[in-house]
């Protein structure tokens, strides 16, 4: 896909043959309507998953014992103890799992846990 704009792009800047209208101002026309659509992309895809990304990673360096969470299957416990990048999350009475840290995905609000419980 890269060489196809590549090629266009060089296509585009080469001047008309003999006897052809004029080309000039097309190349620019399609720098920026490929620019114009990368922003948009930017903006609506890249940008957002990246600011979460970097939210989730926030979260997960933030646990800390006795939050309770939602791992990425689904399951829903609380910290019992951190070591390092390993997580022991309790998902019932004597029941503990050990997960990697990333395997966190959400932090439950205090009002959220306590509907669990009840």
């Amino acid at each position: 896909m890269l060489t196809e704009l590549a090629l266009r792009v060089v296509t585009a800047l080469a001047p008309a043959p003999e006897g052809a209208p004029s080309t000039e101002g097309h190349a620019m026309v399609m720098v920026i309507f490929y620019g114009g659509l990368f922003a948009v992309f930017y903006f609506m895809l890249i940008r957002p998953q990246t600011k979460r990304t970097k939210e989730v990673q926030a979260m997960q360096s933030s646990l800390g014992k006795g939050d309770s969470v939602i791992t990425s299957s689904g399951i829903y416990g609380t910290i019992y103890k951190i070591k390092d990048d390993v997580v022991t999350v309790q998902i019932a009475e004597n029941v503990r799992v050990k997960m990697q840290r990333s395997a966190i995905t959400e932090r439950l609000k205090e009002s959220d846990s306590n509907k669990l419980e009840g």
